[in-house]
């Protein structure tokens, strides 16, 4: 556990320590350290160093024997495209057939012919966040205003949810917030206070540091990170029992988030659709109600690393609706997603998230699966079907 980083220059020597009697507001943002200094540099930069350019471009495993490659959703973050590009090739040396479109999170990024999105969006219907995978030619995501419009509006939303993160641990006004999550964790005084203290050394790093530092690096996750790379200064338990609160904190505060600040699902959809877009829903399993919206879209993910348990009862119901009149929609196309975060890979050994960092471009092996092999072939689906129907459907 805790981050290592051995191979970083210019390294501060050690971590000055911090006794639990140190842990006040005042000397969080007053008594800030080289350490400190450096490892927010560390967490925010989006430099690659030679060590980790060879982590992306040469993949551990290789698939000689996957001839059809189908990307759709999936996280670039802030690695260079042609980085994972020369990624794809080596792990996929024989591929006849690919359709590659990486889906940033309210970013619009351009892959070849192609271009992609993950949208966070409202569903009135059901009353919650949900997401959608946007995917359209690159000429047609060139003309897109107004979708632009849609997505910067909610990238720089979820970039805000980090202040208020912040605030529901270091601001006495949302004091509840962080004593309802150590009740739930059952955090004493002593990790309330370093908790705080660190959250708010992080607050104000951000803000001194607001002019270098990316707007894609504001990010939730900020949090933990800063406070896991603490462990030069204090027991891992301790920071272990640390980041449990941290999380509390962060799915309570996820509960106050107001959805009214997001787009209405069906009018990603509108639009989406008047620019000859495709739409894909992800991760259906996690808000079950989606299902029957009958949004105007083009298909699910019936299987992805973080929904896998559901995958042959979603291939059954796709297939069973199929088989219904859909009006003059064409049929429900059946997806899978890796969800790959490239930013894991570059990350320290004994620092990655080990169920992520298995996670790779293109690599879906239910499609392999004997027991899934059987429905998805009452339901005539495979990659190569998928990637054929699909293009033809974008353009």
């Amino acid at each position: 556990m805790g981050i290592k980083l051995h191979h970083q220059k210019d390294q501060p020597a050690a971590a000055k320590p911090v006794a639990p009697s140190d842990f006040s507001p005042d000397r969080a943002v007053k008594e800030i350290d080289d350490w400190d200094q450096f490892i927010y540099r560390y967490l925010v930069s989006t430099e690659l160093t030679p060590e980790q350019v060879q982590r992306v471009a040469d993949p551990a495993m290789v698939y000689p024997k996957q001839k059809n490659v189908l990307a759709l959703h999936w996280h670039p973050e802030w690695i260079p495209l042609d980085l994972i590009a020369r990624r794809i090739e080596a792990m996929f040396p024989n591929r006849e057939s690919e359709l590659v479109i990486p889906t940033q999170h309210n970013q619009f990024m351009t892959w070849g012919d192609y271009a992609g999105v993950e949208i966070d969006c409202y569903a009135s219907g059901f009353n919650r966040k949900v997401q959608l995978l946007l995917h359209l030619r690159a000429d047609k995501a060139a003309e897109a205003g107004v979708l632009r419009s849609m997505l910067n509006h909610t990238f720089k939303y979820r970039a805000s949810q980090l202040f208020e993160f912040m605030d529901s641990i270091v601001n006495p006004n949302l004091e509840e917030r962080l004593q309802e999550a150590a009740t739930e964790t059952g955090a004493n005084a002593e990790l309330v206070a370093l908790v705080r203290f660190y959250t708010a050394r992080l607050r104000r790093l951000i803000e001194e540091n607001e002019s270098l530092t990316s707007l894609e690096m504001i990010k939730n996750k900020l949090v933990s990170e800063f406070i896991d790379a603490q462990r030069r200064r204090h027991p891992d338990l301790l920071i272990n029992r640390a980041l449990l609160l941290v999380k509390a904190v962060k799915n309570i505060v996820k509960r106050h988030f107001s959805l009214d600040y997001f787009f209405r699902a069906s009018e990603v959809i509108e639009e989406t659709r008047s620019l000859g877009g495709g739409i894909v829903i992800p991760h259906p399993e996690q808000f079950w109600p989606i299902l029957l919206a009958d949004y105007d879209v083009d298909g699910y993910e019936v299987w992805n690393p973080e929904s896998r348990e559901y995958t042959e009862f979603l291939i059954t119901a796709l297939n069973n609706q199929n088989k219904r009149e859909r009006s003059d929609r064409p049929p429900l196309l059946i997806f899978m997603g890796d969800d790959t975060h490239m930013s894991v890979k570059i990350r320290d050994s004994g620092w990655q998230e080990r169920s992520k960092l298995e996670r790779e471009i293109g690599l879906q092996p239910a499609w392999e699966d004997i027991a899934i092999r059987k429905s998805l072939s009452l339901a005539n689906a495979s990659r190569a079907r998928v990637i054929e129907l699909y293009r033809e459907r974008l353009g």
